[in-house]
């Protein structure tokens, strides 16, 4: 298959696309453009799917007892019903997304990712971007009128990494009918950094969070996630859709890795040292500019055009980035990079500092 055949992705992680260019396996790419934990699958992960290979022989637990009690250990207090398993947190945005269109206007904190768009429009959904401000470096929600109906956002946010502190997100429960907060990348914090909603849930019935199991975990082929929200409305939510979406080896593994604390610290020892070590070693190159970031990934200003650069990376280095095409607010002046080994790491600078000719 020729490149040229291959429409330019939307999202990160197309091998692919990547390796039609570079002429070469889509093994043989160092993927920068997917926001995945690089220190998984973890071996609890593992192990899990071996111990379940037998469970294929019967449909899954259309409660998912096992899978919601382990997520609401995660995050005591909460009870199992407050709890819904999805097929990766794409899925449950589906059904957020029909919330969403229920309300007179949803408001949607831009640069957004993708997918929000995709399932708000699905449902033809009324959205009323509300732009992010850049000022030295941070991003910021801009201040504006009274604002009411529904808000879709997510924290720490995609693509810039800002993380919004829960003083920021607690009036929206006061001022909007319907607040839908995508936490995809909290994990990625240790608990006594993370600026979680979740315990809000159980007080504000107009709250939704949507989590990711697949990024942190490294098991994005799995698709598993979960909603937290008032049980009326995921009880709503069940009737809508299939009655297993979540398999019987992914809903195993969902229950072993959420118990599994020494891959949780290591994440978390690994992250801090090496984003620290990224972001200085990106700014030190002229024409980059990292912002700081929460997450696994930065966002970087590029004085070049980043299509050009992209392409250069993999032909030369077999190196992919995500450009910010499909964010019409950053363009193709902005990539973003996942935070990998420190050796990878090392990799994509000596890559970047040739092509720029550094």
């Amino acid at each position: 298959m020729s490149a040229q055949s291959l429409v330019r992705p939307g999202h990160g992680g197309n091998l692919t696309w990547a390796a039609s260019i570079a002429g070469c396996s889509p093994s043989d790419i160092l993927d920068f453009s997917a926001s995945i934990n690089p220190w998984g699958p973890p071996q609890s992960a593992l192990a899990a799917i071996q111990d379940h290979l037998g469970d294929l022989r019967a449909y899954p637990d259309p409660q998912y007892r096992a899978l919601r009690k382990a997520i609401s250990q995660a995050h005591t207090p909460l009870e199992p019903e407050w709890i819904l398993p999805g097929n990766g947190a794409a899925e449950l945005l589906t059904w957020a997304g029909w919330d969403l269109a229920q309300q007179e206007t949803t408001y949607l904190p831009t640069p957004a990712f993708g997918d929000y768009k995709r399932s708000l429009s699905a449902v033809q959904a009324t959205v009323i971007e509300w732009p992010l401000s850049e000022y030295q470096g941070k991003w910021s929600l801009t201040p504006g009128l009274d604002r009411r109906g529904g808000l879709l956002l997510n924290n720490p946010h995609n693509p810039t990494g800002r993380l919004f502190e829960q003083d920021i997100l607690k009036p929206f429960l006061e001022q909007f009918d319907l607040v839908v907060v995508d936490e995809a990348f909290m994990d990625f914090l240790p608990p006594n950094q993370q600026q979680s909603l979740i315990h809000s849930v159980t007080e504000y019935q107009n709250l939704v969070i949507l989590r990711s199991l697949t990024k942190f975990y490294s098991i994005p082929g799995l698709r598993l996630g979960y909603a937290i929200a008032h049980p009326e409305r995921l009880r709503r939510w069940q009737q809508w859709r299939d009655p297993w979406p979540v398999n019987v080896l992914a809903a195993a593994v969902g229950t072993a890795v959420l118990q599994d604390c020494c891959f949780q610290q290591k994440t978390w020892d690994w992250l801090t040292t090496a984003r620290s070590q990224l972001i200085t070693g990106l700014a030190q190159l002229p024409g980059l500019r990292p912002y700081p970031s929460a997450a696994n990934f930065l966002l970087v200003y590029s004085a070049y055009p980043v299509p050009e650069l992209q392409i250069s990376l993999l032909q030369c280095h077999r190196i992919l980035i995500r450009d910010c095409l499909s964010f019409p607010e950053l363009g193709q002046h902005y990539f973003r990079v996942a935070i990998r080994t420190e050796a990878e790491n090392q990799r994509l600078m000596t890559a970047l500092q040739e092509i720029l000719h550094l």
